[in-house]
């Protein structure tokens, strides 16, 4: 149990900066425009020796209804209800508003301790701001600025009691806790061949990345699989701007989240805020192990999906495809069929891949999805032998020997494995770069069948051997004795 932090306030205060700021990479979005923000985000915050958990929320608004804005203030107020202290910013530099002291009544009853933090201090501009932010009467407002890093002495000297406060209760809670017996792995337990997987644990979850276009229904799902109403959803598109992590057991499965913004097509992608929504959610791509490429069964596998599915599988990614909204769908197996024909069709580098049909909205499916994901993860990890690769290159070379360009025979020597996450395979040739690319999907495609690696991308790459003979293209030389035997004078030096 580590502290925790909400970071709250009016849209356009600097929140996510300060939290960019604390957790001293950049997470969240940040743009000059109000109401960038809208899912929580946490991150571990590091501040002088504190370490403790920060969350980012979306800003206060005065709405409560169904509407999106409505919305966004229960998610915000969620946040400070299960904070163990919330840092309420104001902008110093356009003084205590109306909204400002609204929320500042709402955070009194909903949170016991409650800092002021005053943002945009810096410079004399800010002075008459931070006079009138004593009067929200929340204490003495601190003076910060997110964007430089002013404050961040006093803001560590008001977290450290609070924070050792936290260590000690839960110190003692853990004092007092029964005993129980847990009964640790034996050693000797692992595969015998020394290849067994790496499952995931806590301390390395399995990193699972949710992608697809807008509207897909990827926050609605991963609210489902985690049991609760953390994310933003709504039949509204393009909801989700930051790409949000969370953790969660998954079947027992230690597992970690990524929900992404919906991707649309590169030319309709024009506003600055979109572009870095999207470019967020290609980094969680390439930080993930596992895509689950999210279709809309009502128009699944339009040109954007095949874009994402083969953006995914060209960054090594393990892929499984859902098909959500399957509740929906009267005539189920007609449905399935042509899913299956179009998927063989239109995606033939995840040949194999494990298609799923879910039902984020009832939960229908989801265990067929984790068991496609580990089955996926498993594949992913999957190392051959050096051995048996090589009995089996001499049968597919028996099989269809590779072509003769110009009348000179291209001799595959061996084939070994270098790399797993994905599985990567080099074979030593004579001449590589004759060899066509016909060939190579030949021996792709055969790995596939034979070592049960569908779906999962694979790398082969031929590689010349190289002549190691170190006295290749040398001048022979006469010794020194025997020319002195045949009477010839020693070479100058």
């Amino acid at each position: 149990m580590t502290f925790t932090l909400a970071i709250v306030g009016r849209p356009n205060v600097g929140k996510s900066t300060l939290f960019n700021r604390l957790v001293g990479k950049k997470l969240a979005l940040v743009d000059d425009q109000p109401g960038v923000t809208r899912d929580l985000r946490e991150g571990t915050a590091r501040l002088g020796s504190l370490r403790f958990t920060v969350i980012d929320t979306a800003g206060l608004e005065e709405a409560t209804d169904e509407s999106l804005p409505g919305r966004m203030r229960r998610l915000t107020e969620r946040a400070v209800e299960m904070a163990d202290a919330c840092l309420f910013l104001i902008d110093a530099r356009a003084g205590v508003l109306p909204t400002d002291e609204v929320f500042a009544d709402i955070l009194r009853r909903k949170n016991a301790h409650v800092i002021l933090g005053a943002n945009k201090a810096e410079g004399r501009a800010a002075e008459a701001g931070l006079i009138e932010a004593y009067g929200l009467g929340l204490g003495d407002p601190i003076p910060l600025s997110a964007e430089h890093g002013e404050g961040m002495a006093e803001l560590l000297s008001v977290l450290t009691p609070l924070v050792d406060a936290m260590a000690e209760r839960t110190a003692l809670i853990e004092a007092e806790a029964p005993e129980t017996d847990v009964a640790l792995p034996e050693d000797g337990d692992d595969d015998e061949d020394g290849e067994a997987l790496r499952l995931p644990t806590e301390a390395r979850p399995l990193q699972v990345a949710v992608v697809g276009r807008p509207n897909a229904g990827k926050s609605t799902l991963i609210n489902r699989l985690i049991g609760e109403e953390r994310l933003l959803t709504g039949p509204e598109a393009g909801i989700t701007r930051d790409a949000i992590s969370l953790s969660f057991d998954w079947s027992g499965t230690p597992t970690r989240i990524f929900d992404t913004a919906g991707m649309r097509k590169k030319a309709k992608v024009q506003e600055k805020l979109e572009k870095l929504s999207v470019a967020d959610g290609l980094r969680a791509v390439k930080f993930a192990e596992v895509v689950i490429v999210l279709l809309d069964a009502a128009a699944p596998f339009e040109q954007q999906d095949l874009r994402i599915a083969d953006l995914a599988e060209r960054e090594g990614r393990a892929v499984v495809i859902a098909v959500n909204k399957w509740d929906a769908e009267r005539h189920k197996q007609e449905k399935l069929r042509d899913l299956r024909e179009a998927f063989e069709r239109l995606l033939p580098q995840l040949r194999g891949a494990p298609l799923v049909t879910i039902s984020a909205k009832t939960g229908k499916g989801l265990d067929r999805l984790h068991d496609a994901v580990m089955q996926v993860y498993e594949t992913w990890n999957r190392r051959v032998s050096t051995a048996r690769l090589n009995r089996w290159l001499e049968g597919m070379i028996a099989a269809h020997p590779p072509p003769a360009p110009g009348g000179r025979r291209i001799r595959l020597r061996y084939m070994t494995q270098v790399k797993t996450r994905p599985p990567g395979f080099v074979v030593m040739c004579s001449h590589p770069e004759k060899l066509p690319e016909s060939y190579s999907r030949y021996l792709v495609n055969g790995l596939r069948d034979d070592f049960d690696m569908p779906g999962t991308p694979i790398r082969l790459t031929m590689r010349s051997q190289a002549d190691k003979n170190p006295f290749k293209n040398k001048k022979k030389s006469t010794p020194s004795r025997l020319r002195k035997h045949l009477g010839k004078p020693p070479a100058n030096t």
